[in-house]
């Protein structure tokens, strides 16, 4: 597996999202400058998750975007494959010609591992990062970090 730092870059600023948004909609210039990701990366990768249908965007004053899904039903491996980050450690990506237009004799060591890392990262939710996240706050300050994560409310639109 090789995850980068858009892989990286989107968990983070999803976290950051699902910590803030309880209190309305997030702005990505206010993520930028809280983790330190440039505004316009920021912009790509939060056009791939709404692709995705992973969070909102909320136009207009006091716009931003939100959490599209309940914080339990968003998983690592949901948001890496939203920006296009490759979960493979084979080295043809699965189609057994890596050594000499053949199978190399670690193909199965390596896509086993592919399975596992996948399982891993689908099995914890942002729900998990987050409540860690607060948990290791309120350690070391004594508070929470903003609210608890709840479930998002639907959006009617007219």
């Amino acid at each position: 597996m090789r995850l980068t730092t858009k892989g990286r870059f989107a968990v983070t600023a999803m976290i950051d999202l699902a910590i803030r948004g309880g209190e309305g909609p997030v702005t990505l210039a206010g993520i930028s400058e809280r983790q330190k990701i440039s505004l316009s990366y920021l912009e790509q990768l939060f056009g791939k998750l709404r692709r995705h249908n992973l969070v909102e965007s909320v136009r207009g004053p006091g716009g931003g975007y939100c959490i599209a899904r309940p914080l339990e039903q968003v998983t690592v491996a949901d948001i890496i494959r939203a920006v296009d980050e490759p979960l493979d450690a084979t080295q043809c990506g699965g189609k057994e010609n890596c050594h000499e237009e053949h199978r190399c004799m670690t193909h199965d060591l390596w896509s086993t591992l592919n399975a596992k890392m996948y399982e891993y990262l689908a099995s914890v939710s942002l729900h998990d990062l987050v409540s860690k996240q607060q948990d290791k706050v309120a350690l070391l300050t004594g508070q929470r970090l903003g609210p608890r994560p709840r479930v998002k409310e639907v959006l009617v639109r007219a």
